[in-house]
């Protein structure tokens, strides 16, 4: 048995876990909106923690399949072949963390 079945086993348990994962969804999609002006890869952490949100609230899972869609009808649109996608992806990702480590640096 994991942890999320442990805890869901009573009512109790599953408001505890709910309120958790409100948290810790909450605090990394902050810390995305924050790096949204900051250095970093701002998008990339607002979608991961609303994907952590989406693990247990339905309203955040709408809302990361609505962008999901909206991305992926941006992407047809550009009509870049998916090799350029990828090394941009990568490309933009390693920049920003380069650009993080450099102003941790100083």
């Amino acid at each position: 048995m994991n942890l999320r079945q442990f805890m869901k086993r009573t009512k109790a348990g599953h408001l505890i876990w709910r309120i958790f994962i409100g948290i810790i969804g909450g605090s990394v999609t902050a810390l995305g909106a924050v790096a949204l002006v900051g250095p970093g890869p701002g998008v990339l952490v607002v979608l991961a923690g609303l994907g952590i949100l989406a693990t247990e609230f339905a309203w955040a899972s709408r809302a990361v399949v609505h962008t999901k869609n909206m991305a992926q009808k941006a992407a047809d649109r550009a009509g870049l072949p998916l090799w350029v996608k990828y090394l941009l992806i990568a490309a933009t990702s390693l920049f920003s963390i380069l650009v993080i480590i450099f102003y941790l640096r100083k």
